[in-house]
């Protein structure tokens, strides 16, 4: 696998030791900002694999994925995933979304967010062929 490819993937497969971490710890927001690290480096690894460039130093999921091209390829279960993480990116930085995530973000609804984004992260392997 290509060395740029590769350099996503083990990026994303180490945020998903740190969501881990943050769980047990009770850090449910902080888990929530590296389940979309993990979805945002799944993306860019995807992007890595078809382009020689570089991908773009942005963080709007959809957007990612589109460039990607595999938006269309996404299940309506995979497009929810990345339309609930992609405010976890910048919202939970600032006090009037922070309260609010902070209550969304139940160490039941985290676990579930982090098992689909654990299923995006494999489903991205599978279409690199890892």
């Amino acid at each position: 696998m290509d060395k740029k490819v590769q350099y996503w993937l083990d990026l994303a497969d180490d945020d998903v030791s740190v969501v881990k971490l943050l769980i047990s710890g009770k850090k449910y927001l902080q888990a929530g900002f590296f389940c979309h690290l993990i979805a945002e480096k799944s993306l860019k690894s995807l992007i890595a694999n078809a382009s020689s460039e570089v991908p773009p130093k942005i963080h709007d999921l959809a957007k990612l994925a589109i460039q990607a091209g595999i938006f269309d390829e996404l299940s309506s279960n995979q497009q929810s995933l990345l339309k609930e993480l992609s405010p976890l990116n910048i919202d939970g930085r600032y006090p009037e979304y922070k309260e609010h995530l902070t209550q969304i973000l139940t160490s039941k609804k985290i676990s579930e967010l982090f098992k689909e984004t654990e299923e995006f992260l494999c489903w991205t392997k599978s279409k690199l062929g890892k």
